[in-house]
C-alpha cells in the first residue's frame, strides 16, 4: 500500500466514525512530514454548526497543534471533494496538497461545480490529487444515503 492509500484509509476510518453517529460519512486527516497531526469527521448535526465539516475541523485541530494558521507544509486527505466553505478554508490555510477520494457533483468546489484553480486572483492554490480509493470513498456515502432513504424522515427537532 502506498502512502496516499494509507492516509486515505485513515480518512475512511474517520468517515466510519461519522456514520456510526448518524453524520454524513466524510473523514479527513492532515499529514505533515509523513505523520498524521490531525483527524476529524463530520459533526454538523451533533454540534448544530454548519461549519462542522471534517476538513474544517481537521484544519482547526492542525492549526491549534502547530500554533499557526499557515499549514503550507501540510497535506489534507479527505474522502469527499470539499465544498465551497471547506475549499476556501483550504486555500486560506495554505494547505500544500489536497487529496480526495470521490467527487461531489452537487457541492464540490475543487473541480466539480467550481474549479478553484481557475481563480487566478487567489494567492494560493493547493496541488490536487483525486480518485484515491475512489470506490471505497464513494460506497460509504452511497450506502449511508441509501439507508437514509429507507428510514422515515425525521424533523430537525429530532436531532435535539
Amino acid at each position: 500500500m502506498d502512502e496516499q492509500e494509507k492516509f486515505m484509509r485513515l480518512a475512511l476510518k474517520e468517515a466510519e466514525k461519522a456514520r456510526a453517529v448518524d453524520e454524513v460519512p466524510v473523514g479527513a486527516v492532515i499529514v505533515r512530514g509523513g505523520k498524521v497531526i490531525a483527524r476529524a469527521h463530520n459533526l454538523r448535526e451533533h454540534r448544530k454548526q454548519a461549519s462542522a465539516h471534517a476538513e474544517f475541523l481537521a484544519i482547526e485541530k492542525a492549526s491549534k497543534k502547530l500554533g499557526t494558521w499557515c499549514l503550507d507544509d501540510c497535506d489534507l486527505y479527505v474522502t469527499l471533494e470539499p465544498c465551497l466553505m471547506c475549499t476556501g478554508n483550504i486555500v486560506l490555510s495554505r494547505i500544500r496538497h489536497l487529496y480526495y477520494g470521490t467527487a461531489d457533483p452537487k457541492g464540490g468546489a475543487v473541480e466539480s461545480l467550481i474549479q478553484i484553480s481557475s481563480i487566478s486572483r487567489l494567492n494560493h492554490h493547493p496541488q490536487v490529487t483525486t480518485g484515491i480509493l475512489h470506490e471505497e470513498c464513494a460506497s460509504i456515502l452511497t450506502e449511508f444515503f441509501r439507508e437514509k432513504r429507507r428510514k422515515p424522515k425525521r424533523g430537525r427537532s429530532d436531532f435535539q
